[in-house]
């Protein structure tokens, strides 16, 4: 008699610099069943993407990402987290500068929180980053989905001068690097 596995979902929710790259990068992962641009970490409801640009609301562009830990794990997710963006620069990802491009990461229970304690130490520990990472972990309070010419950004759009420029190459390096965690 063979096992099956329960079909499980799982939600992770992070912040790596403009939402469009992240999106890109974690909707090419097998397991991952879907990641909505929004924001969290602010103190406003229902922010809108000129009042988070502001740099005014607190919050940070971030994606969910809802996947089937049977096929990718959570501290997956927190390995490609740590090696596709930046995470020593505080505030900012390249030319993206403010609060909302902050490194962040929003967990939902105590498990996640200490996976991604885990992962950061083992990031902090590598000799991926000359300098100190400046990653914060947080409690997820809200996700507010972000405004739907948002969604699917780099997908829809991948000749837009931002996803030639900035996109394609991250997710080349991405593709390398990750090969083995990509969607048939």
């Amino acid at each position: 008699m063979s096992e099956s596995k329960v079909n499980v979902e799982e939600v992770a929710v992070f912040g790596a610099g403009c939402f469009w790259c992240v999106e890109a990068v974690y909707a090419a992962i097998d397991g991952v069943r879907s990641v909505t641009s929004g924001y969290s970490g602010g103190h406003i409801k229902n922010p809108a993407y000129r009042e988070v640009c502001s740099g005014r609301t607190g919050h940070a562009e971030v994606v969910r990402i809802v996947f089937d830990p049977n096929q990718v794990t959570y501290e997956q997710l927190l390995e490609v987290f740590f090696q596709t963006h930046d995470p020593t620069t505080l505030n900012r990802q390249g030319a993206d500068v403010g609060t909302q491009y902050r490194s962040v990461i929003f967990y939902s229970d105590e498990s996640q929180k200490a996976k991604a304690e885990a992962a950061l130490q083992a990031a902090s520990e590598s000799d991926l980053w000359s300098s100190p990472i400046v990653t914060s972990i947080e409690p997820l309070q809200d996700f507010y989905p972000a405004e739907v010419e948002h969604h699917n950004y780099f997908e829809l759009h991948p000749d837009q001068p931002y996803c030639a420029a900035v996109i394609r190459p991250k997710m080349d390096k991405f593709r390398s690097r990750f090969s083995d965690l990509l969607k048939a």
